[in-house]
C-alpha cells in the first residue's frame, strides 16, 4: 500500500469539472460573503444593544439595536441557505460528472488494464473508488470547502474587528489561540487516524460477509458456518475495539477543547472585566470582544478539521484520477482501415506469440499459424490451458499478439477500429453474462435499437422463446442480478439469441455446451447450429464427440498448434488428438468412432 501524503494540489485537476458551472458558483461565492458578513454585524448589534439599551436604559434604543438585529438574522438565514443548497449541488454534480467521466473511460480500457492495471486493480476496488472516492470528494466540494471559505473569512473579519475594538486585548487573543488550538490538532489528527482504522475494520466486515453470502451454498454444503461465524465475530470485535479507542480519544478531544475554550474566555472576561471597571473599555465593547474572540478560535478550529478532510479527499482524487489517467494499450488507429465490404470472414493467423501481461514468463501461444476459410467450421481442441481460448480472445482484440499478426479479409487487426472490428464478431461462452434487466433487455443487448419482433425472432431460432413466453411476464420478465433465476441452458439460450440478434459474421463460441444436462445440451446445439450456419465459426470443446464432423480441427498443446486435419486424420498423425479420442470414445472408438454414420455436429453441437 502506498503510504505517501497524498499532495492536495491534485484537487485543483478537479476544478476544470466545475467550469460549466461558474454562474452557480459566483452566487453561492455571494450568498458565502453575505453570510459571513451578516455574522460580524451580529457582533455590533451585540455591542450597541448593551450600551445603548441596557447600559443606559433606553428602551428606544434597545428596540432598533434588537430589530436591526433580527433583520441581520435574517439576511443571514436566508443567504445561508441559498449558499448550502448551490454548494451542495456543486458538490453533488461534481460528484456525478466524476462518476460518469470514470465509468465512461474504464469501459474504454482493455481487459489487461483490469488483469494487471495499477495497483493491480480489481473490480470490487475500482467499484468502491467509483462510490467511496467520489462521496469524499461530493463532501469536500459540497461541504468542507464551503465551512472552509466561510470560516477564513470569520477569521479574517473577527481578527479585524477586535483589533479596531481592543487593540491591546485583541494581541493577547491572537497569541493565544494558536495554544489553545494546538492541543485540539494533535487530539484531532490521532481521531482522524483512528476513525480511518475503523472505517478499513468496519470496511473489512463487508467485504468478510458479502463474500460468505454470495457463496452460502458452498458454506452450507461444506457445514462451515460455525466457523465463519467464528470467524465474523473476530472481525466484529476487532472493529468494536478499533471504534472504542477513536470513541475515547473523541472523548478526551471534546473534554479538553472545551476546558481550554472556556478557560480562554475566562481569561478574556477576567481581563475585559477589569478593563471596563477601570472605565478603559464598555460592556458592549467586551461582549463583542468575545463574541469575535469566540467566532475566531471556532473559524481556526474548523479549519483544522478541513484539513484533515482536504487530505482525505487528495488521497481520493489521486485513486480516481489514476483511473482517469489509465490509457488502453487497445485502442484505434489515427486513421483504422474500414472494413471489407461485403465482409467474407477469412480469418488469418500468422506466426502468433502471446504471453499475458500478468504471466509473461508463461507463452499462452507460440508461433501459431492458422489459414481459415469463409464460411469454415473450425474446432480447437486439446488439454485445458493449451491456448484455445487465448486465440478467441486475441480475435475480439482484447489484446494484441506479442508476435505475429491476426487478420480479418487480410486486414490487420491493428489497422481496424476495435469497436468495428467487434461489430461483426458474436461470442458465446462457457458461461454467458446476462445483466439486471429483462430477458428482452438482455437479448437486445447485441442490437440495442432491434425491434420487438426481431427480438421475438431471435429467441424462437436460439430455442428460447418456450421459456421466456412461461415467465411471469414474458419478454419483460426481470431476470434478477446475472439472470439467476434462469437454469444454465435458458441462459445460454438467450445469450445465444443475443448472438442471433447481432446476425455476425464471424462466430467464436468457447465450451458452450460443457456444463449443461442431456435435454438443454440438445436444445442449445439445435439453436447453434442455426446460429452457425454461413458463419466462419471457430469452437473450443473438451468433449471431442461435439466436432468430430467440424470442417477442420485444430489441436494445441502449450501453446502450439500440434495438428491440423478431419477427426479421422487427426486419430492417425497426431498422438495426443488419438490419446484424448481414447479418454473420451475408448480404445475402440477412437480408431473408428462410430460416428461417422450420423452427423454429430447437428445432433451434438458445440
Amino acid at each position: 500500500m502506498n503510504q505517501s501524503r497524498p499532495n492536495p494540489r491534485i484537487l485543483l485537476r478537479l476544478l476544470g469539472l466545475l467550469r460549466p458551472y461558474r454562474a452557480r458558483l459566483a452566487l453561492a461565492g455571494a450568498a458565502l460573503l453575505i453570510a459571513s458578513g451578516s455574522v460580524l454585524l451580529l457582533g455590533q448589534g451585540l455591542r450597541l444593544a448593551i450600551d445603548q439599551g441596557f447600559m443606559d436604559r433606553n428602551a428606544s434604543d434597545l428596540n432598533q439595536a434588537l430589530f436591526a438585529m433580527l433583520c441581520v438574522v435574517g439576511v443571514l438565514a436566508g443567504a445561508s441557505a441559498l449558499r448550502y443548497y448551490l454548494v451542495t449541488w456543486i458538490g453533488e454534480r461534481l460528484a456525478a460528472d466524476l462518476r460518469r467521466h470514470v465509468f465512461d473511460h474504464l469501459l474504454t480500457l482493455d481487459p489487461a488494464f483490469f488483469e494487471n492495471g495499477a495497483r493491480n486493480q480489481g473490480a470490487g476496488e475500482i467499484q468502491s473508488r467509483l462510490t467511496a472516492d467520489t462521496s469524499v470528494l461530493q463532501s469536500l466540494f459540497g461541504s468542507s470547502l464551503s465551512v472552509a471559505l466561510r470560516n477564513l473569512l470569520m477569521l479574517i473579519g473577527s481578527a479585524i474587528l477586535m483589533l479596531v475594538t481592543q487593540p491591546w486585548l485583541s494581541a493577547l487573543v491572537l497569541l493565544g489561540i494558536p495554544a489553545t488550538v494546538l492541543p485540539i490538532l494533535w487530539l484531532g489528527r490521532r481521531v482522524r487516524r483512528l476513525s480511518r482504522h475503523s472505517q478499513d475494520q468496519v470496511a473489512e466486515l463487508g467485504r468478510y460477509a458479502g463474500e460468505t453470502l454470495t457463496g452460502i451454498r458452498t458454506v452450507q454444503a461444506f457445514g462451515h458456518e460455525a466457523v465463519d461465524c467464528r470467524h465474523y465475530a473476530r472481525h466484529v470485535e476487532t472493529a468494536f475495539g478499533v471504534a472504542v479507542a477513536r470513541t475515547r480519544q473523541r472523548a478526551w478531544l471534546t473534554g479538553i477543547a472545551m476546558l481550554v475554550i472556556f478557560a480562554a474566555v475566562g481569561l478574556m472576561l477576567w481581563q475585559g472585566g477589569h478593563a471596563v471597571l477601570a472605565g478603559d473599555m464598555s460592556a458592549g465593547e467586551l461582549s463583542a470582544f468575545v463574541f469575535y474572540a469566540v467566532l475566531a478560535a471556532g473559524a481556526v478550529a474548523a479549519l483544522s478539521e478541513v484539513a484533515g478532510d482536504v487530505q482525505r479527499a487528495a488521497g481520493a482524487a489521486e485513486r480516481l484520477l489514476e483511473l482517469l489517467d489509465a490509457r488502453p494499450v487497445i485502442r484505434a488507429p489515427d486513421r483504422p482501415t474500414p472494413l471489407p465490404s461485403p465482409l467474407l470472414g477469412a480469418i488469418g493467423v500468422e506466426h502468433v506469440t502471446f504471453a499475458y501481461p500478468s504471466r509473461r514468463d508463461t507463452l499462452a501461444l507460440n508461433d501459431v499459424t492458422i489459414r481459415i476459410r469463409p464460411g469454415e467450421r473450425i474446432a480447437l481442441v486439446g488439454p485445458s490451458g493449451a491456448g484455445k481460448s487465448t486465440l478467441l480472445q486475441l480475435l475480439l482484440r482484447f489484446y494484441d499478439p506479442d508476435h505475429g499478426r491476426l487478420c480479418l479479409d487480410d486486414v490487420d487487426l491493428r489497422d481496424l477500429d476495435p469497436a468495428q472490428l467487434r461489430s461483426v464478431i458474436g461470442m458465446v461462452a462457457q458461461e454467458p453474462v446476462l445483466f439486471t434487466g429483462s430477458a428482452a433487455d438482455n437479448i437486445r443487448y447485441g442490437a440495442p435499437r432491434a425491434s420487438d419482433d426481431d427480438v421475438r425472432a431471435a429467441a424462437r431460432d436460439a430455442n428460447a422463446l418456450g421459456f421466456i413466453e412461461a415467465l411471469p411476464n414474458g419478454f419483460d420478465s426481470h431476470l434478477g442480478p446475472g439472470g439467476v433465476q434462469l437454469s444454465g441452458g435458458q441462459r445460454q439460450r438467450l445469450a445465444i439469441a443475443r448472438a442471433l440478434l447481432r446476425n455476425p459474421r464471424v462466430l467464436l463460441l468457447d465450451e458452450a455446451t460443457s456444463a449443461l444436462d442431456a435435454e438443454s445440451e440438445r436444445l442449445v446445439q439445435e439453436a447453434l447450429d442455426r446460429l452457425m450456419k454461413g458463419r466462419t465459426s471457430l469452437v473450443v470443446a473438451h468433449r471431442l464427440s461435439t466436432v468430430v464432423s467440424a470442417d477442420r480441427l485444430l489441436v494445441f498443446d502449450q501453446g502450439r498448434l500440434i495438428g491440423d486435419g478431419s477427426h479421422r486424420e487427426l486419430l492417425e498423425t497426431n498422438a495426443l488428438y488419438r490419446h484424448l479420442a481414447s479418454l473420451q470414445f475408448g480404445t475402440t472408438a477412437s480408431k473408428d468412432t462410430g460416428q461417422e454414420g450420423k452427423d454429430p455436429l447437428h445432433i451434438n453441437l458445440p
